[in-house]
């Protein structure tokens, strides 16, 4: 007999066992066996849930796209300046439970399943999307015409310190990834706005 309401715990403990077991591994190559055993149950009961393992993934990307967007809120709230808005948007791309090797493990993952998984390549579009969207708005009134190339840049940016983090980079910095990022910011907001 099933257990009421435990189907969103078990879920959830799905997701967070393929996020950390594709942190360990650094590769897509996991089984949901191995998922399904981090999380304490069958691998049965994860095909259940989730049909298969490309359903697993997309539901993970699906958290960690949820965990990121609900760090961007809470940090947009403080912010009360379009400068402030950028940094807030810079600040939660790094915020610890975004910039941790697992999540960044998994992050680079999902990037190589968005090149043969539909539903990964439109979740991933819809994250670029609207990053670039925030960072258009919190940079027109700072730079002008040159939001949406400076807004594209920066997204590249924080792309490139998760790339380069995933390639050996050691225990995740976050006040560093930050601060490279906005060292950037500010070379751009100095040559105003043309």
């Amino acid at each position: 007999m099933p257990k009421i309401g435990m189907e969103p715990i078990r879920r959830e403990a799905l997701v967070k066992a393929t996020i950390a077991e594709i942190g360990e591994h650094g590769t897509l190559d996991v089984t949901v066996s191995q998922i399904a055993q981090r999380a304490g149950m069958s691998s049965a009961l994860a095909h259940h849930y989730f049909g298969g393992k490309e359903q697993i993934f997309v539901a993970a990307i699906r958290y960690m796209l949820g965990v990121y967007a609900a760090e961007v809120r809470g940090a947009l709230v403080m912010a009360d300046t379009p400068a402030t808005r950028v940094e807030a948007i810079v600040r939660a791309s790094f915020s610890p439970r975004n910039f941790r090797s697992e999540t960044v493990s998994s992050w680079m993952n999902f990037y190589v399943l968005a090149q043969r998984s539909e539903e990964a390549e439109r979740l991933l579009s819809i994250y670029q999307s609207r990053l670039r969207s925030n960072l258009r708005f919190g940079l027109r009134p700072l730079v002008g015409a040159r939001a949406e190339a400076v807004a594209g840049r920066v997204a590249a940016l924080i792309d490139g310190v998760y790339l380069r983090q995933s390639l050996g980079g050691g225990v995740p910095d976050n006040a560093r990834a930050n601060q490279q990022v906005m060292d950037y910011v500010e070379l751009e907001l100095e040559k105003g706005e043309k």
